[in-house]
């Protein structure tokens, strides 16, 4: 008996070794193949750039990155690392730089522009106190990347370095929270997709061949929706909404790439039914915790953002949200792991393994 129990130790230690080993071989590949990550987004992959400009969205304070290195807050709104991150260990890169923390970088390999707050809209949280960098401008400041990158390199090598470089997109939950009165919410998504689409051809014009496009989640189920509703149950409203934008999304998406032909090519994350079934199914993915916040103060630790007077949960890694808005660091991790590593069920257009290898 003791000695079938130490051959099943002994098969159980090498089927480990061999996953570990195959995962390790497929993110060397899929680094071969990514010359540069390029980020582009709202806070939930701003990895810092809102440290550099007046604004009230930031993240450079206690308790946010209490489980990263060094147990210091970096302007990532999230208990550790965030999306923008583990997009980065998938491809075998370092986390990208903020931005602002060098604008005269060339950022060979890559740089996030992302910005806490930002839109698509240049509207959205237009305000002096509520400064942000918005779609548009992130592009701009990319332009900016590239032409450094022409004059250092050449405009070939250039060409080549884009062309091999992986294009993320995560944005557009912060305009649906602030649709004005004086337009339909169906004409106010249909401007954010216009406007979507004129800067994903700006990219592809620029040298972007490859894009990861991250539809929007269940925002209507984030804590701070939940406290609206006496019950705590998700905002059906926000969701609907939510639901409408990706499939209209889904729907430009197509068009840019009949249009585009082989310049454009895209993976696309339905990162609402996975959420979807998360919420529904914690257990199922090591969640215990999904409708409270880990970070703050008041009902679903809703009331109150993570400020240094909120109170956090000791188990973080068993939250869905760090805060009433972001995720924690457990859950940014199996989202993305989830969008490099699910071939159909979540990823539509094209699986990362197959972009990647263009």
């Amino acid at each position: 008996m003791a000695a079938f129990s130490s051959v099943k130790t002994k098969l159980l230690h090498s089927c480990c070794l061999i996953a570990i080993l195959l995962l390790l071989q497929l993110n060397m590949l899929r680094a071969q193949k990514v010359t540069a990550m390029y980020v582009f987004g709202d806070s939930l992959v701003d990895v810092g750039n809102n440290n550099y400009f007046e604004t009230i969205f930031r993240a450079n304070f206690p308790f946010n990155g209490i489980d990263f290195a060094g147990g210091k807050p970096t302007g990532r709104f999230s208990n550790g690392k965030n999306a923008a991150d583990f997009f980065a260990e998938n491809v075998g890169l370092p986390t990208p730089l903020p931005y602002l923390s060098n604008k005269n970088d060339l950022f060979l390999k890559g740089v996030s522009f992302a910005s806490g707050g930002a839109g698509i809209l240049s509207s959205t949280n237009d305000h002096p106190l509520n400064g942000t960098i918005y779609l548009s401008k992130q592009v701009e400041y990319f332009t900016e990347v590239q032409q450094r990158l022409i004059k250092k390199i050449g405009e070939s090598a250039a060409k080549r370095h884009m062309s091999s470089s992986l294009f993320a997109i995560v944005i557009g939950s912060n305009d649906l929270f602030k649709i004005p009165i004086t337009k339909s919410p169906q004409e106010y998504i249909d401007l954010m997709l216009s406007t979507f689409a004129d800067q994903l051809k700006k990219l592809q014009g620029l040298g972007a061949h490859k894009f990861v496009i991250v539809g929007i989640g269940p925002i209507g189920c984030i804590p701070e929706q939940r406290i609206l509703n006496p019950t705590d149950n998700c905002n059906d409203k926000a969701n609907y909404w939510a639901r409408i934008y990706n499939k209209g999304l889904q729907s430009m998406l197509q068009k840019l790439k009949s249009q585009l032909k082989e310049d454009f090519n895209y993976s696309y994350f339905d990162v609402y039914s996975f959420l979807g079934d998360l919420i529904q199914n914690p257990t199922k993915y090591g969640f215990r915790e999904v409708k409270a916040a880990c970070c703050g103060m008041g009902r679903l630790y809703a009331d109150v953002p993570c400020i240094p007077i909120s109170k956090y949960c000791p188990n973080r890694s068993d939250h869905l949200f760090w805060d009433k808005v972001h995720p924690t660091e457990a859950a940014s991790k199996i989202l993305v792991n989830t969008l490099f590593n699910d071939t159909k069920q979540y990823v539509t257009s094209m699986n990362l393994t197959k972009l990647l290898a263009l």
